[in-house]
């Protein structure tokens, strides 16, 4: 996010809700909480001194936290990634500095979670060391698992079964990748409002492609304006 954008999200966010120590994305594959985390991990590095981004991601094979790792480490945010994440192991070895994340009240810490209720499995292991965290559902309601209000419940009910935890709150990244428009957001809305309400959750906050925040300020808020890059470009925008 340019440093304008980002402005304008902290203070429509921060009036609305409080920033939490912890930091947790979830949701069902291709929801997009991968672009989120690192967006988000790069949003508070602009105000706080100490911030890490976690990957705990145990599902996704293709495209995980660890593939931003020159551009994580030019925004001086410290990444914390098992070699194993990311490979749908049954049983996957967390590094120990994952700790660092629970433990270090220094840190504000972003963690990617695997993107279904077994990945949300890996979040269960630590259930004995929460403290000041937001559990944010990440929803996508043009992928086929969370597209209509009663599977998006399905979805979070799941999730929050397997992970031994409980959302606190909802981000909308509806999207259809390039070829998004802000019709297509705007008809996501009304849905995650009515799950958010089902759910008795807040929506936190509305994501989009940056080229587009602009047009979607005008009928929503907050806007989360996302710098969105695929695998291969990852490593060539974190080298400049």
């Amino acid at each position: 996010m340019s440093k304008l954008s980002s402005e304008s999200f902290s203070s429509a966010y921060l009036a609305k809700n409080s920033l939490k120590k912890i930091s947790v994305f979830a949701g069902h594959y291709g929801s997009g909480k991968t672009q989120i985390a690192v967006n988000y991990a790069i949003w508070l590095r602009n105000s706080q001194e100490n911030v890490l981004l976690a990957d705990l991601d145990i599902v996704n094979p293709y495209f995980r936290t660890a593939d931003a790792a020159n551009l994580l480490k030019n925004s001086d945010i410290r990444l914390i990634s098992s070699e194993l994440a990311g490979k749908n192991s049954e049983n996957p070895s967390f590094p120990p500095e994952v700790a660092v994340a629970f433990d270090d009240n220094s840190y504000f810490s972003v963690l990617d979670v695997g993107g279904d209720d077994r990945g949300a499995i890996a979040l269960g292991r630590f259930a004995d060391k929460w403290r000041d965290a937001e559990f944010f559902f990440v929803v996508n309601t043009f992928r086929p698992l969370t597209a209509d209000v009663d599977s998006i419940i399905e979805a979070k009910n799941e999730i929050e079964k397997s992970g031994r935890f409980k959302f606190t709150a909802v981000v909308n990244n509806s999207n259809l990748g390039d070829e998004t428009t802000v019709s297509d957001i705007l008809s996501s809305v009304p849905i995650v409002e009515k799950a958010s309400a089902g759910m008795g959750l807040r929506l936190a906050f509305t994501a989009v492609n940056a080229n587009l925040s602009d047009e979607i300020d005008k009928y929503i808020s907050p806007i989360f304006p996302l710098t969105l890059f695929y695998k291969e470009e990852w490593a060539i925008r974190g080298s400049k």
